[in-house]
């Protein structure tokens, strides 16, 4: 079991994080510097949820906080409790405005998994923590 806690240079589960980490990190990366560049898709899509034109670049700027925390190894789990709680509010609005459940209400927790999934498997005192009893 002590192998299974430590980060194995070169094992899988560190190799699969880092990539699905790595993943999420250019996704949000993407998604808030078009917030940040206040890009039109990006304000028509904040339009269309409800929110003004004026809040785009605030969101992009929240997003990019929350991702650079998650970014660095010492504060990745906060960063990932940072944007669980940014998609937490994603999937409150798109449940307001009605929209379809699993094209657009879920697609915010397929995203918090992975955030999650990355960050299991690449840090083993996370796995630790959240060990299952056998």
């Amino acid at each position: 079991m002590g192998s299974d806690i430590q980060n194995v240079p070169g094992s899988k589960k560190l190799w699969a994080g880092r990539i699905i980490s790595g993943i999420v990190i250019l996704f949000f990366l993407l998604d808030a510097g078009m917030k940040v560049l206040k890009t039109a898709p990006s304000v028509e899509g904040t339009m269309q949820l409800g929110y003004p034109a004026s809040i785009v670049v605030a969101l992009g700027i929240v997003q990019l906080v929350c991702l650079v925390f998650y970014a660095v190894p010492r504060t990745s789990v906060l960063g990932a409790i940072l944007l669980t709680g940014y998609l937490g509010g994603a999937v409150a609005t798109h449940a307001r405005m009605d929209a379809p459940l699993f094209s657009h209400t879920l697609f915010p927790i397929y995203f918090g998994l992975l955030i999650w999934g990355g960050l299991y498997l690449s840090d083993g005192r996370l796995r630790l923590l959240l060990a299952t009893r056998r």
